[in-house]
């Protein structure tokens, strides 16, 4: 927005600063809340009908509320340009409309909880009969049933998030619009608070035991106010700065043919519609993990697993993909087809250099991984085995996972997003037949390896596009550097292994200290021989990657 002149002193690489650190601050919190959450309830029927609970709001915070979400994405491509004293009717009423339509929707959803959850997860659902036809324990599923009603009851209660997703994702694209990031970019960790506040109260006073249905029941209210309660923080938070800036109040306001509101909805469609159809794979995984017949425990080590990829993930993402992507829109620009294909090896080799080994030593330590981070309080030896079992098929598919997310990225320099779409749908239907194939014979870590076969899919989809787009990528030049730090991966994954047996032999890993120390030589020892065999590849991207780490870790 241009009503005011910029801040002496900002720039890009200040925004990203400000961006960097409060993402690194939320990851660090978000993290204390997955473990407060592990020691709190560990693998129990709580957090387990959580999983299945919170992914319609969840869907909500990531369609709506999310920083590049579509609300943020349409609000900031319309308005940036904008006078502030333009923009304030504009905001106010996109509010209005938004809170007319996702009320309804919020009130929709609490009426119709039961029949929802039930097209979700019909595997909560089923009855003694076929629980018995199936070979299903009654220990099993009296956990089944119990889960059901607390996600039933969960689902009400977290139902309003619709409505305040869609709120925050107004006010994200409004500050940002009018270049404020940090509030945007802090805001999550109230919500992470919240949570960590209402499991602290919940565990100091009520004493939860896993085996009480009634603390089980109250224990997963918790979770649901708590999460709710995040939510209207991150919205709340928000309006003070969004109301001093003069960006619009609460305020019904009905311009509904105001030029720049017809332009933020037309941009706001297809955006949103484009977003949602990344969020149905979650969907369709949700559906295929309630028919697993220990669901309960699976989806809260699902959930956990996750979260110790997604956190390493996310930071080499930003480092790889980061840079790339303005490189790539040059060269296709430009027309500098060879060098834009050069980028593209370059691209997938430093992916490799930094997911193959990391793949691997998650694989390796997968269960002392498990244990270091999570094992304490409710979260007994069990709880560890089954996550570490999921943590394990995460690792066979770091690799693509990430690739694929590059190559995505080489379509849109090329001003094509038609691709990725279309390769997004018929993924839809490959995740399907994925689940349906593996989630019987693998239960938890059959969901990752559907998810794992999607990504290859997609991968290979993109590749074959670009290699008859381009008129060739030479792929016969990548065999070569992916073998060999292949080699080096699984070397150091052996490494891994035989440090962290050594050591657990030796004087054991009873305790947090030990295992702690175990772990820290099994990691310094794997990514040493990496390091060293990477290098005698001769690889050039191996360097470029050391040099892009140790600039955002000097000490490295």
């Amino acid at each position: 927005m241009t009503d005011a002149p910029s801040k002496p002193g900002r720039s890009l690489a200040r925004i990203a600063t400000i961006v960097a650190i409060a993402t690194l601050i939320s990851k660090v919190i978000g993290a204390a809340r997955q473990m407060t959450s592990a020691a709190v309830f560990g693998v129990g029927p709580a957090v387990g009908a959580y999983g299945f609970a919170y992914a319609i709001p969840s869907f909500f915070l990531i369609l709506l509320g999310g920083i590049n979400g579509p609300f943020h994405s349409a609000i900031v491509s319309v308005l940036a340009k904008k006078e502030r004293s333009e923009v304030k009717p504009v905001i106010e009423t996109i509010t209005t409309l938004l809170i007319g339509v996702l009320l309804l929707v919020t009130i929709g959803l609490i009426i119709f909880a039961e029949p929802i959850l039930r097209l979700m997860a019909s595997g909560l659902f089923i009855s003694p009969e076929e629980a018995v036809r199936q070979g299903i324990d009654p220990a099993t599923y009296a956990i089944t049933q119990q889960t059901r009603l607390i996600a039933i009851s969960q689902f009400k209660i977290m139902a309003p998030i619709a409505l305040f997703s869609g709120l925050i994702g107004i006010g994200f694209g409004a500050l940002n619009a009018a270049d404020i990031y940090w509030m945007p970019s802090i805001s999550p960790i109230f919500s992470s608070l919240a949570m960590m506040i209402g499991l602290g109260i919940f565990a100091l006073h009520l004493e939860p035991d896993a085996s009480s249905s009634a603390n089980a029941l109250l224990g997963g209210q918790v979770l649901a106010w708590a999460t709710l309660a995040g939510a209207v923080a991150q919205w709340l938070i928000q309006l003070p700065v969004q109301w001093r800036a003069g960006l619009g109040t609460l305020k019904p306001r009905w311009q509904w043919h105001h030029p720049d509101v017809r332009a933020v909805l037309k941009v706001l469609g297809p955006a949103t519609f484009a977003s949602g159809m990344l969020q149905i794979n979650v969907q369709v995984d949700i559906f295929f993990s309630s028919l697993i017949p220990n669901a309960t425990a699976a989806v809260s080590a699902w959930s956990y697993a996750n979260f110790l990829v997604m956190a390493p993930l996310g930071i080499l993402s930003n480092t790889i993909l980061v840079p790339f992507f303005p490189v790539f829109s040059h060269l296709a620009t430009s027309g500098q087809w060879d060098d834009l294909k050069n980028r593209i090896r370059q691209g997938i080799v430093m992916t490799a250099v930094a997911m193959l080994p990391l793949g691997a030593f998650m694989i390796a330590l997968a269960l002392p991984i498990v244990r270091l981070v999570y094992e304490r309080s409710a979260f007994n030896t069990e709880a560890s085995e089954i996550t570490a079992s999921i943590l394990i098929a995460y690792g066979l598919g770091m690799f693509v996972y990430l690739a694929r997310d590059l190559l995505v990225r080489v379509f849109y320099a090329l001003g094509d997003g038609n691709i990725p779409f279309r390769i997004s749908v018929v993924s839809i239907l490959f995740n399907i037949l994925f689940d349906f194939l593996f989630v019987k014979p693998f239960g938890a870590p059959g969901l990752v390896l559907a998810t794992i076969g999607v990504n290859v899919f997609s991968m290979v989809a993109m590749l074959w596009y670009l290699n008859k787009r381009l008129k060739g990528l030479n792929l016969k030049s990548w065999i070569q550097p992916l073998a060999g730090l292949t080699g080096a991966s699984a070397l150091s994954g052996l490494v891994a292994w035989g440090l962290w047996t050594g050591a657990d032999t030796v004087w054991g890993s009873h305790g947090f200290l030990l295992l702690l120390i175990n772990v820290s030589i099994a990691t310094l020892g794997s990514f040493t021989v990496y390091g060293i065999a990477a290098k005698q590849l001769g690889i050039p991207e191996v360097q470029v990657f050391l040099s892009r780490i140790r600039a955002k870790i000097p000490f490295i």
